[in-house]
């Protein structure tokens, strides 16, 4: 159960890093890429929340741990972040 503990801290301790800064989604010219990277930024960040709570919930069963999962999406995130000209918050 600790080690559960600890997973969920890290997890939500990552979580808390999906921060994009000075993206001003109406100052942004709209094309494909532009798109693509949008709902990059908002579908990673909504499967790094929902591989949390499913862990929460004990529903969790995929073979990497949890804070790896989450670390996987923010990358993701990362790069849609920068690809927009925008400035992530850098993981711990």
């Amino acid at each position: 159960m600790f080690g559960a503990s600890q997973e969920i801290q890290r997890a939500e301790a990552l979580l808390a890093q999906f921060q994009c800064l000075n993206v001003e989604s109406h100052h942004i010219a709209h094309s494909a890429m532009t798109s693509y990277h949008q709902q990059s930024l908002a579908s990673s960040r909504e499967k790094a929340e929902a591989y949390l709570n499913s862990y929460k919930a004990g529903d969790y069963d995929l073979h990497l741990p949890l804070s790896e999962m989450i670390e996987e999406q923010y990358q993701k995130y990362h790069a849609a972040c920068q690809s927009l000209g925008g400035l992530p918050i850098d993981a711990p």
